[in-house]
């Protein structure tokens, strides 16, 4: 595993020694100090990061509290936007409510 793969915070072993890193480049060891760890370097994550959710595991939005927040949305789209404009949301509304039938 390489450092980038890691969120800080995460403990991982190097060269032997147990670190926590600090930053994108950087690791803090558990008996103190600051190191720069190679990103070239390969590392035992101490404390696997947890499996990202896929959307299909977050459950899904209701469809009429999806059209509440475009609804929400496209009126205060109105206001902020010219005359000359109006056109082009209106036929950008129109295409995403048709997306959801």
């Amino acid at each position: 595993m390489k450092l980038q793969q890691l969120p800080d915070g995460a403990r991982f072993e190097y060269q032997g020694r147990v670190f926590v890193k600090t930053g994108p480049l950087t690791a803090r060891s558990e008996n103190g100090g600051q190191q720069i760890i190679p990103r070239s370097a390969t590392l035992k994550a101490l404390d696997p990061p947890a499996p990202e959710q896929t959307s299909a595991g977050r459950g899904k939005l209701s469809e009429s509290l999806v059209l509440s927040a475009f609804d929400t949305f496209y009126r205060t789209s109105t206001r902020l936007i010219d005359a000359a404009s109006r056109p082009a949301l209106e036929e950008a509304r129109d295409r995403f409510l048709a997306t959801l039938q």
